[in-house]
């Protein structure tokens, strides 16, 4: 097919990228810690580690993972929010041979044992604030080793243990935890400092990261992410930055979580490949006190999702930082709306870049040129050494301007779900084009815009919730008879989740169904309106009409 965006790329971005240059994500490390050694690669709460300091931290780290006996592969877990423990426990995976499996450290106990049993992970690192949560469910999973960390553990003395103090005993966020048999993280880099690291040989093929995401259905899947899936989009990100920032120079601010696909390859690993700084907030919600950091650490760089970029701007103190040294605004893993685009451009001088992709797409599929002057609407161009078609339901190519599911071919594209072959074959078609569940069109120039999704999925504040998964929480209630779970528009977070209840028990409350969703969903999934209803629409074969409760609300908005 021809690949009209080509004319569109910007000058210097070429069309294709060498996935060759490295042969893993180990190698790539090494390079840049030899080439960037001195520069600083993480600031955390005040506390800074260089690109040197992190290649020690990453081999005592490996090493004692080494010594426990795990083979080559061996799924390690890791459970925390943004902190400086976070990317010397992913590279030291990766260095050590074993693969990332990348745990939301809000998971409830039912959603964490699901995810450690499906990836079969033998080790996990955890922050101590969610180790209650381990400790429900780590007997029913593989898991043999527990690494537990706090968050004061990398800020030195005597900060670190204030910090420690103070969230567990001043602000009570450590719930009471007994997890028998599990390791200090700073105990673990003291015994590694004194272990034989062994160098293993990793190459394309190998797993970095097993990567959970419900992909098309509502049963959450390990995504495998190869290392050449994972190269591959770190060359093309780069070949896309290279032409608009130098290596070695900047500092980029990292608020999204390092577990989620976009923050873990856009900037912890990408941004890490061209010697700059990752700026790592660990509670972005906390706008104030995140616009404080911001005030402390000049910045080149930021990524965020539309609701991110949105309660920035309404923060008084954000439009006086000075933006001076600004060049890249990237925005992706959700729509982002045109007033909050405007608006970032009038406080900031620069405009809101918008990219997109996906988790099985590693995650970069399309991306506006980076020297666009305004806002588009357009979710990019397909980035060097892909194909993007839009295609019909029967797996046939459209023409340009007419809409159907965007499909994306290109190196970054995942293996498949990890022991789901029927699932993968649903998402990944024959001729190696990925599926994405979104409709879109593409203009005569290449740009892509998304039209509609044609997955039911529900985008909270860039993560996905899925319907399948609430539905099934909440029937488990035994006041629930029927229900449906659709996404409705919010301010806020872009979409909410929105349930629909025919009760078994008459005296159900909308209260109490909140309640029991808060015990096993995620925050972001529990649903924010509760609906109830004599019957719900249903198909003549009995499936529930999703759409046309979603439909019938937005009309009545």
């Amino acid at each position: 097919m021809e690949k009209a965006w080509l004319k569109s790329y910007p000058n210097g971005v070429p069309a294709e990228i060498d996935i060759n240059e490295f042969k893993s994500i180990g190698q790539l490390f090494e390079r840049s810690v030899k080439t960037f050694r001195d520069r600083v690669a993480y600031t955390n709460m005040g506390k800074s580690i260089t690109y040197g300091e992190l290649d020690g931290l990453t081999r005592d780290f490996g090493a004692y993972l080494q010594s426990l006996g795990l083979a080559k592969g061996a799924r390690v877990a890791v459970m925390m929010p943004n902190l400086l423990q976070d990317p010397v426990c992913i590279y030291a995976i990766l260095r050590a041979g074993f693969t990332v499996v990348n745990c939301n450290p809000l998971y409830t106990p039912r959603e964490l044992e699901h995810q450690l049993k499906d990836s079969g992970a033998e080790a996990i690192v955890v922050v101590e604030n969610f180790a209650s949560v381990l400790q429900e469910c780590l007997a029913k999973t593989p898991v043999k080793h527990v690494i537990v960390t706090s968050l004061g553990d990398m800020l030195g003395f005597p900060k670190g243990a204030l910090v420690n103090f103070v969230v567990k005993h001043v602000k009570k966020m450590v719930p009471a935890w007994n997890l028998p048999g599990s390791v200090r993280f700073n105990d673990v880099l003291a015994r590694g400092a004194r272990l034989d690291f062994k160098t293993v040989e990793v190459g394309h093929e190998d797993i970095a990261f097993l990567q959970y995401t419900g992909g098309t259905t509502g049963v959450s899947k390990g995504a495998m992410l190869t290392h050449r899936n994972i190269i591959a989009n770190l060359q093309q990100a780069h070949a896309w930055l290279k032409p608009f920032l130098p290596e070695g120079q900047g500092t980029i601010v990292t608020a999204l979580p390092l577990y989620h696909i976009f923050a873990l390859t856009a900037n912890c690993l990408t941004f890490f490949k061209i010697g700059w700084s990752n700026l790592l907030i660990t509670n972005p919600r906390d706008i104030p006190g995140f616009v404080k950091e911001l005030q402390k650490h000049p910045f080149e760089a930021i990524t965020g999702v539309n609701t991110l970029f949105n309660a920035l701007l309404n923060d008084p103190d954000f439009a006086k930082l000075d933006f001076s040294r600004l060049k890249i605004t990237l925005g992706g893993g959700m729509a982002v709306q045109k007033v909050v685009a405007d608006k970032w451009k009038q406080v900031t001088g620069i405009p809101l870049i918008e990219a997109y992709g996906l988790t099985e797409t590693s995650p970069a599929a399309t991306i506006n040129p980076l020297d666009l002057k305004e806002y588009n609407g357009a979710i990019g161009l397909p980035v060097s050494s892909t194909v993007v078609a839009i295609r019909d339901d029967a797996g046939n190519n459209l023409p340009i301007g007419e809409a159907g599911e965007i499909c994306v071919f290109g190196p970054q594209v995942m293996r498949g779900y990890y022991n789901r072959p029927e699932e993968t074959a649903k998402v990944i078609m024959p001729d190696g084009y990925l599926r994405t569940g979104d409709v879109g069109v593409m203009d005569d120039k290449g740009f892509v815009r998304i039209v509609d999704r044609k997955k039911d999925m529900i985008l909270v504040s860039g993560f996905n919730v899925y319907p399948n998964e609430i539905e099934a929480v909440v029937a488990m209630h035994p006041g629930v008879l029927e229900v449906a779970a659709v996404g409705v528009p919010d301010e806020k977070s872009g979409e909410a989740v929105k349930i629909f209840i025919v009760k078994k028990d008459p005296a159900l409350t909308a209260e109490a169904v909140i309640a029991h969703c808060k015990e096993n969903l995620t925050g972001y999934k529990v649903p924010k309106l509760v609906e109830f209803r004599a019957e719900l629409p249903k198909t003549n074969v009995g499936k529930i009409l999703r759409r046309a409760l979603r439909d019938e609300t937005v009309a009545k908005a």
